[in-house]
């Protein structure tokens, strides 16, 4: 079988269906590592057969964000961690785990990804020489809002399970005192 980097690639983003390419392995290795390649977004190297992004294990995406103790991001690359820290999508405290073999630290203990490292050619150089588009850099933004909708629901339902749990209260209190009042003391 021919190694990945010697193969061309097509990237179908999970988002829109929007498919680019053909793309060199170097090009789809940039872009996994400044994030515009999604944990959900597909390959392919004939546009018939698929698989998700983070399967091909030589483009490194073997890293998942804990966004919250409940919710997380990846698996994604260093660079694109690197790249939610750039846009303050994540901070130093925010906890990453290494799919490979389980480590879960915070990013603060890998001072090397608070520093944004220049890549060797910039996405925009591939752009001017080898394809006319680039897919969007993904982002934890989007996968947050819909957590604080899912929270807000949540709360909703929360609130409305309290106050049917006050009025059967209210209302055994009421037989409880009623019953109470019969009972000869």
């Amino acid at each position: 079988m021919e190694p990945p980097s010697n193969r061309t690639w097509f990237l179908r983003k999970h988002d829109d269906g929007s498919v680019f390419g053909p793309l060199s392995f170097e090009q789809l290795a940039i872009w996994a590592s400044t994030a515009q390649v999604a944990p959900h977004d597909s390959l392919s190297i004939d546009q018939q057969s698929w698989i998700k992004a983070p399967m091909l294990p030589q483009l490194g995406m073997d890293w998942v964000v804990e966004v919250t103790s409940e919710h997380y991001y990846g698996p994604t690359t260093l660079g694109a961690i690197q790249e939610f820290v750039r846009l303050g999508e994540i901070n130093e405290e925010t906890f990453i785990i290494n799919t490979c073999n389980g480590t879960r630290c915070q990013l603060q203990e890998i001072p090397a990804l608070l520093v944004e490292i220049p890549s060797v050619r910039t996405i925009e150089e591939f752009a001017e020489t080898e394809t006319p588009g680039e897919p969007a850099a993904s982002g934890i933004s989007i996968r947050l809002q819909q957590r604080i909708r899912d929270l807000e629901e949540t709360l909703r339902e929360e609130r409305r399970a309290l106050t049917e749990a006050e009025q059967r209260y209210a209302e055994l209190d009421g037989k409880y005192q009623e019953l109470a009042q019969r009972e000869p003391t």
